[in-house]
């Protein structure tokens, strides 16, 4: 089974759970601000999705950059970046789609449809 990871008011994750909706693809769904991945989870997941592992920081969010994390990111170590992402759900991008085999960052339609439909 699919799991969506997603933050509830965030119109890209809106838009992904339609276009899963809409292709009657099964999903359970995870509010990432109040089950937030932990440090094991993104470890597993960063190898799944064949992505380094600053993919899975959300770039855009006001958490990432109150922190200054553009410039903090370059020196940290990888277990650094893991802690830091499992220390809370807003530094994530979002959604996530996480099956047995793959993970998915972001939501790309063309990339979905690759490997879902």
């Amino acid at each position: 089974m699919l799991e969506f990871i997603c933050y509830p008011k965030c119109t890209t994750c809106k838009k992904a759970q339609k276009w899963l909706d809409e292709n009657h693809i099964e999903y359970v769904l995870r509010d990432i601000k109040t089950e937030n991945p932990t440090f094991d989870e993104l470890s597993v997941w960063k190898k799944r999705s064949g992505q380094p592992l600053k993919k899975f920081f959300n770039t855009s969010g006001l958490l990432y950059k109150s922190m200054e994390l553009k410039n903090k990111l370059p020196d940290m170590s990888e277990e650094e970046m893991l802690s830091l992402l499992s220390s809370d759900g807003m530094l994530v991008k979002r959604p996530l789609l996480v099956a047995d085999d793959f993970v998915l960052i972001g939501f790309k339609e063309a990339q979905w449809s690759e490997k879902l439909l």
